[in-house]
Order: C-alpha cells, then structure tokens, then sequence
C-alpha cells in the first residue's frame, strides 16, 4: 500500500508539470501570428465569362504539389500555372499550351481567387501561346493566421 501512496504522489506533480508544458508549446503568443492572405485555384470560374481553371505547378520558383489554398505571407508571391481551358474554340496545338507566371501581391486577410482568361478576340492557331493569361478574378476578404517560422540563430 505504502508504494502505491508515493507513486500517487509522485505522478500527480509529474502529470500536472506535463500538462503545463503541453498547454504551454500548443498555446500561440500574438509574437507567433504572421499577416497573411491567401490565394486559391478551388472556385471553379464561370466559364461563359471565358474563365477557366488553373493548375499550380510552382510558388516562387519551387515546385509544388497543386493543393485548394495557399496561405502566404503579405507580399508579393509568383505562381506558375497550367491553364485546364476545355473551351471548343480552341484550337492550338498541345505544343503552345506552356505554363504561365501570374504575380500576386498579398494583402493581410484577403483571398485571391486564380483563374486563366481564355482570349477569343481573335482566331489562335498553331502554337500561338497568347490565348490565355493568368488572372485574379475574384478578391474577398478573408481571415487568414500563420505559424511564424522561427528565426535561425
């Protein structure tokens, strides 16, 4: 019995101090919060408005994996994008449908919604590569918080 006693004793302090800490590393202090916005390729455009979806490839020259959302920091940022335009006037060939580069600059607490503008100005054929351009369709406002990466010493 006596050795049960002490180990109450002695794991009640140790489970108390452990919870301290844990609370502790998981709470966020406004010094751990950076400004950021956000920029999205998910919302689909609508396509009568000659808007087309876009494939992030790369984000600020490194590759990425596509995903819905890209919470940044505020400033500028560049995405190069492959446009998904499945527009039947279309009739360039595969060889002129090249990744493009779309620069946003990010204000705290906006989304940008990305999308590629199909051009139909005019007739493109062949491997005319200026029937589409990366846009910002849409802004809103829209809460965004990020972990601050820690500084190296």
């Amino acid at each position: 019995m006596q050795s049960k006693l002490s180990w109450r004793r002695l794991a009640s302090p140790v489970a108390m101090c452990l919870s301290i800490t844990i609370l502790q590393g998981c709470a966020s202090s406004p010094d751990d919060i950076a400004a950021c916005g956000t920029v999205s390729s998910y919302l689909a455009p609508d396509n009568s408005a000659q808007l087309y979806r876009v494939v992030v490839t790369h984000l600020d020259g490194v590759p990425v994996i596509s995903r819905p959302n890209y919470p940044l920091s505020v400033g500028k940022h560049e995405f190069t994008v492959a446009e998904l335009i499945n527009a039947p006037e279309l009739k360039v060939s595969l060889a002129a449908r090249k990744v493009k580069v779309l620069s946003v600059d990010v204000s705290a607490d906006q989304r940008y919604h990305i999308a590629a503008q199909f051009n139909i100005d005019r007739i493109y054929i062949g491997s005319n590569q200026g029937y589409w351009q990366p846009i910002v369709w849409q802004t809103e406002s829209h809460e965004c918080e990020m972990k601050r990466k820690p500084e190296l010493h």
